[in-house]
């Protein structure tokens, strides 16, 4: 017998025992979002150390993205914590090279070549990832959620952080010009990030309460994020 949830239906799943014995098409969406979000918080750690810390000019800098780097790992292992708790292993995630994951396959992220691009990576793209952790963390399935609450500030200061680059850059002619480059070339991937705005998973997560918003919708709430901040910088929004 399938066993499906009314649409009507508030769902709230306390325990890991409550989320396995849920319908499976709740269980396939949740999992994948935590899993999605897991494996981009190991890959996040791995940008600071491998990809932004060689490009930091002082050493100020990249103690910062050390610091950064052990945040992201942390947020990794609190997924992945979650994830045993339901049997399911992300070990192998850990053995994988950054190329190799999947979240951002083929995404620019992971070939920035320049100090402002690490600082639009951080003040725009980071916020996509505050978008969707700020909806897990009012996520149906409450071990989700209360990890995820864990995360949020450190995501804060990863931003700020990415302001205070950018801001620095903005101040000349010249390092506006490198803002503006880096966030036309990076900004394909952030809005790749929310995936399609007709997926029918994202509405089945919405009616789930596993996530606020749709595909679309978070992505165009993120964009309204970071306009004002781009504007502030003497940027142009891509189109």
């Amino acid at each position: 017998m399938v066993i499906s949830i009314p649409s009507d239906e508030a769902v709230v799943v306390r325990t890991p025992d409550e989320f396995l014995a849920m319908p499976e098409e709740y269980r396939e969406i949740a999992v994948r979002g935590m899993i999605v979000n897991t494996e981009g918080e190991l890959s996040g750690g791995d940008d600071y150390i491998q990809v932004f810390l060689p490009l930091a000019p002082t050493a100020e800098e990249r103690q910062v993205c050390a610091e950064r780097a052990v945040e992201e790992y942390d947020h990794y292992k609190l997924g992945k914590a979650v994830l045993a708790d339901i049997g399911i292993d992300t070990s192998y995630m850990e053995a994988q090279t950054l190329s190799e994951r999947n979240l951002f396959a083929g995404h620019e992220f992971h070939t920035c070549t320049t100090w402002a691009e690490r600082g639009i990576f951080s003040y725009i793209g980071e916020e996509t990832a505050m978008v969707m952790i700020s909806e897990f963390a009012q996520s149906s399935y409450k071990p989700w959620a209360n990890a995820v609450r864990t995360i949020i500030q450190d995501e804060k200061v990863h931003i700020a952080h990415g302001a205070r680059v950018c801001r620095n850059l903005a101040r000349t002619d010249e390092g506006r010009e490198q803002l503006q480059n880096a966030l036309d070339r990076l900004w394909p991937g952030f809005v790749r990030i929310f995936g399609s705005p007709r997926s029918e998973r994202s509405k089945l997560a919405v009616r789930f309460g596993l996530r606020q918003t749709t595909n679309g919708e978070a992505c165009d709430l993120w964009r309204a994020k970071v306009t004002p901040r781009i504007k502030n910088l003497g940027l142009k929004v891509p189109e």
